[in-house]
């Protein structure tokens, strides 16, 4: 005779099926919100419906960086939740943050979080913007960007149309002879001709890499300031010791268009000395790794001296698609070759290999000069590999769609409770069994509303009386008049009407509140009533 299922098999069968529409309802969700989503600079979307959409995003970055044939080789990681918690990576002397276009302000706390990063933990970030979202973290270094346009005259490229000929000078498309670890602030940028980086200098990362520049393209960038602060508080973090470098700069005749006029002749745009590109050094933190030399004891894990770095961008379109590699730029009509005959021509002041390739050859480059990989202390094995090292795009900054936010939202929060991946979904499905346990339990409320309209007199549950009408409307806008003089009950009872007619200044609701004569159509009740909504909002 065949055993008849108990209540704990039923019970089992109820659970398995409902867990099962969670994680298909979840797939559902989060397919339904990557759909809807539309954001720039991410290193994740590469299937946008526009071309100028598809441009604005560091995919290509992503894939230059990336494993694969012919690519840097790094691993590549992402945050969708808040960067406070770089200091939980782990190795984080070997990590790299990578801020392309903040179109959410960064935090205090987050700032603080990241500025400890690259002090304390030798960490390496990369913030590229051209607004002020970013300002809370460049202010802890002493770095302030300016958020509005960067015009420059004499360093601007132009795009070029099929038959060769070129558009007209357009001052916010900036280029910059960029240097990898120079600062080249000690000197005059264009004085000397520097000398072209060639891929020898790049791949070696010998000092042929201090004398060397790179061009580099900018799109409607603004600028950036570095100032010192002089101080004796050794908590200070202009005390701590660092290495300031501008790796390029705008022309001295550049300014920031502050009142719009796409000029640098008006005296209301006075700046120059604007920064396009600065790096700030860290040496000598202390981090535990694995060494080349073991201690005595056999232990090849200790503690050795990193670098953290940091770079600051002036422009987010420095590193999109339009300009990551000079193919991609031709599409765009932008040239690797200017005219030499201009005199905002980056060859002028560039000798040897001076040509762009693409925003590519001059990031990469910075990247890995920021790496470990000059580091004597770490072992051969971590510094031959590029896979070694971590770079993390944090998508976290990006404007996401009214429905892709809440889960956005409820995923950061998450990560904050755990890394651990098993235990971050099982979170997700204890939430959504609770609100679907919720749903299931809560009674059904008595079917009931409040209106706050006045003039939606039909959906009362008890209508009013007809002849009422005129008596309330005047009630409601001597209460309105009351409140928006700041008027006590017994402030405006001593009112002259003369007063409260001057207050009301309105002829009509004049004629309301003082005349008792006069009847109004429902039409004109609903004028008046309209009229009192909007008195006092003008």
């Amino acid at each position: 005779m065949a055993e008849k299922e108990g209540p704990s098999a039923h019970f089992g069968t109820i659970i398995g099926a409902t867990f099962t529409i969670l994680i298909v309802t979840m797939m559902l969700t989060m397919t339904l919100v990557a759909a809807n989503k539309e954001t720039h600079y991410s290193a994740y979307v590469s299937d946008a419906p526009e071309e100028k959409d598809q441009l604005a995003q560091v995919t290509d970055m992503r894939n230059t960086l990336g494993p694969g044939a012919g690519n840097d080789g790094y691993k590549i990681r992402n945050t969708l939740s808040t960067p406070m918690l770089v200091n939980d990576w782990e190795e984080p002397h070997r990590t790299m943050l990578v801020i392309a276009g903040a179109e959410k302000p960064i935090d205090e706390t987050e700032a603080t979080a990241i500025h400890d990063f690259v002090t304390e933990l030798g960490g390496k970030v990369i913030v590229a913007t051209d607004g002020t979202n970013a300002n809370r973290l460049a202010e802890k270094f002493g770095v302030t960007f300016f958020g509005e346009p960067l015009l420059d005259e004499d360093q601007n490229w132009r795009t070029y149309d099929d038959d060769g000929n070129p558009s007209a000078e357009n001052p916010t498309n900036v280029w910059g002879i960029s240097s990898i670890r120079t600062d080249i602030q000690s000197n005059e940028q264009l004085g000397v001709n520097p000398i072209g980086c060639t891929t020898e200098m790049l791949n070696e990362g010998s000092d042929a890499l201090d004398d060397c520049r790179i061009p580099v393209m900018f799109k409607a960038p603004t600028a950036m300031r570095w100032e010192s602060v002089e101080t004796d508080d050794p908590n200070h973090d202009d005390y701590q010791r660092r290495d300031v470098s501008v790796l390029a700069m705008a022309s001295v005749s550049a300014c920031i268009d502050r009142i719009g006029t796409q000029s640098c002749d008006e005296f209301q745009n006075p700046l120059s000395n604007l920064s396009l590109i600065l790096r700030i050094d860290y040496p000598g933190i202390e981090v535990f790794d694995e060494r080349r030399i073991a201690d005595s004891d056999g232990s090849s894990y200790g503690s050795l001296d990193a670098t953290g770095s940091i770079v600051f961008i002036s422009d987010e379109e420095a590193l999109s698609n339009r300009f990551w590699t000079a193919a991609r730029a031709a599409d765009t009509d932008v040239k690797s070759d200017c005219d030499m005959e201009s005199t905002s021509c980056w060859q002028r002041h560039l000798a040897g290999d001076n040509a762009w390739k693409g925003n590519e050859v001059y990031f990469s480059g910075l990247i890995r000069d920021m790496m470990e990989f000059d580091n004597e202390m770490l072992p051969y094995s971590i510094r031959l590999k590029a896979d070694e090292f971590r770079i993390v795009f944090d998508e976290s900054r990006h404007v996401t769609s009214a429905l892709a936010n809440p889960f956005t939202e409820t995923m950061s929060t998450i990560v904050l409770l755990t890394s651990d991946d098993f235990l971050k979904w099982l979170i997700v499905l204890n939430l959504l069994l609770l609100l679907l346990v919720a749903i299931m339990v809560v009674p059904e409320k008595e079917n009931w509303r409040h209106v706050f309209d006045l003039t939606r007199f039909r959906e009362r549950p008890n209508k009013i009386d007809t002849s009422t009408y005129k008596q309330r409307m005047r009630e409601a806008l001597m209460t309105k008049v009351r409140i928006f003089y700041d008027l006590t009950r017994d402030e405006m009872a001593v009112k002259t009407p003369a007063e409260v007619q001057s207050m009301i200044g309105d002829p009509r609701l004049v004629e309301l509140a003082y005349s008792q004569n006069v009847s109004y159509s429902p039409e004109k009740q609903r004028e008046l009533l309209q009229t009192i909504r909007r008195w006092g909002k003008n």
